[in-house]
């Protein structure tokens, strides 16, 4: 089982920054794909990024290919997204996901792929 902490959401002006980092512990973090999703209000939770064990295979929503990247540490035992040129319609609140199939993967992206989740962290883009 892993546990998992997200941080770093605010709010940020459109065409603004964010990084966000999720914080994993209990089994070693390398037996996981790390997955980011988020949920607007009164929307469904939908799938953002993908990284499989190693960092090396990533995979993104089209609505922030070429914005949004995502990356892992796995001395620290963190996963990252990194926000750029941020519009209005990315406010919601983030949540990152540990699968525990570690590879990477195109096709995995709905909720019941990903077996743990963290709690949340609220982002939110003023226009």
């Amino acid at each position: 089982q892993v546990q998992l902490v997200e941080a770093g959401g605010g709010l940020v002006s459109a065409g603004g920054s964010l990084r966000l980092s999720c914080a994993a512990s209990g089994r070693t973090f390398t037996s996981y794909a790390m997955g980011w999703f988020r949920q607007a209000l009164g929307k469904e939770r939908e799938f953002v990024a993908r990284v499989n064990w190693s960092g090396g295979i990533t995979n993104y929503a089209d609505s922030v290919k070429g914005r949004f990247t995502i990356s892992r540490d796995n001395a620290k035992s963190t996963v990252y997204l990194q926000m750029n040129s941020l519009k209005p319609e990315d406010t919601a609140v983030y949540y990152c996901a540990a699968d525990r199939r570690n590879y990477g993967s195109a096709s995995l992206r709905n909720i019941n792929d990903y077996n743990y989740w963290g709690q949340g962290t609220q982002v939110t883009v003023s226009s």
